[in-house]
């Protein structure tokens, strides 16, 4: 039988709302005993171990990406598997896993959907399971801060965005597999497993979350109006398709700025660094998904 536990970020709304999930969660599996709610979602990864360590098979994850981005930090390499209840403003791996973006919908996935084993990612010595990066978006996302998301929505990040594209490009480097794949001044460096950006956007056309490697991008645009023109190619699925951005897939990734710099993962700000090693540990956690995309 599994053995199911909850890990919640107490602040988020999805639906009816938190106490609404629990209701309808009892009423398929019966009591839940590890039921942990948090105020902030750093605290969430802390949470997860203790229901690992309790033996939970499932945890069901209510929040938004970095409620999400903890727990996969803190259970990647376990047989648990992660269940998303999307209720944050952009659930990046909710959508590109084809999790609803809805409460009944998104706990039938979780409790009968299918299996899936993917990739994740490690930067700085912290798991992801969509992307990371540095420059424009890791600036958009910190400056869209809870209040600015909370009044807003996911027109935030139009907001921050817009903010974030009049910003210089800083001289990077980046080794991909031990060798230089770019040198020069780069506004934006991504590496990822999915693709799908906020808004549908979508940085990476064909990125496989279980091939064992990362799509890694560098954008090159220098002022709004290139970057006006790379988010139009985003927007078509074509980010591949224009001067201003470079593309390539590898395995380990060692990126260095000439200054410190803002990065993010899976939506979630940390501070400025110059440096950035990034690998990839394919396979490392279990995820419920919709049944008809499951592999």
């Amino acid at each position: 039988m599994t053995s199911v536990a909850v890990v919640a970020h107490a602040g988020k709304t999805l639906g009816d709302g938190l106490g609404a999930f629990r209701r309808r969660l009892e009423c398929e599996v019966g009591p839940v005993t590890m039921w942990c709610e948090v105020d902030k979602s750093r605290r969430a990864r802390k949470q997860a171990r203790r229901c690992v360590a309790a033996g939970a098979d499932l945890i069901l994850v209510w929040g938004g990406d970095g409620t999400v981005q903890r727990v996969v930090d803190a259970v990647a390499g376990s047989e648990v598997t992660i269940g998303i209840i999307p209720a944050g403003t952009a659930n990046l791996l909710a959508t590109n896993l084809g999790v609803p973006i809805d409460l009944d919908g998104a706990l039938d996935v979780a409790l009968h959907g299918a299996r899936r084993s993917i990739d994740v990612g490690i930067i700085n010595g912290e798991r992801f399971a969509v992307m990371a990066g540095a420059g424009f978006d890791a600036i958009m996302i910190r400056d869209a801060d809870r209040r600015l998301k909370d009044r807003m929505g996911r027109l935030a990040y139009v907001a921050t965005g817009v903010r974030a594209s009049g910003r210089r490009p800083v001289k990077a480097r980046v080794d991909v597999d031990g060798k230089r794949w770019f040198r020069g001044r780069a506004a934006c460096v991504l590496m990822g497993s999915m693709g799908t950006l906020t808004g549908g956007l979508v940085a990476f056309p064909h990125a496989d979350p279980s091939d064992g490697r990362l799509d890694i991008g560098v954008v090159t645009a220098a002022s709004r109006v290139e970057w006006a023109r790379v988010l139009a190619r985003l927007a078509l699925k074509q980010a591949d398709r224009t001067p201003l951005t470079r593309m390539t897939k590898g395995r380990r990734v060692d990126v260095r700025f000439d200054k410190p710099m803002a990065y993010e993962l899976d939506g979630g700000a940390r501070p400025p660094a110059t440096r950035l090693k990034v690998r990839v540990k394919p396979r490392a956690v279990r995820v419920a998904v919709p049944s008809v995309t499951g592999r």
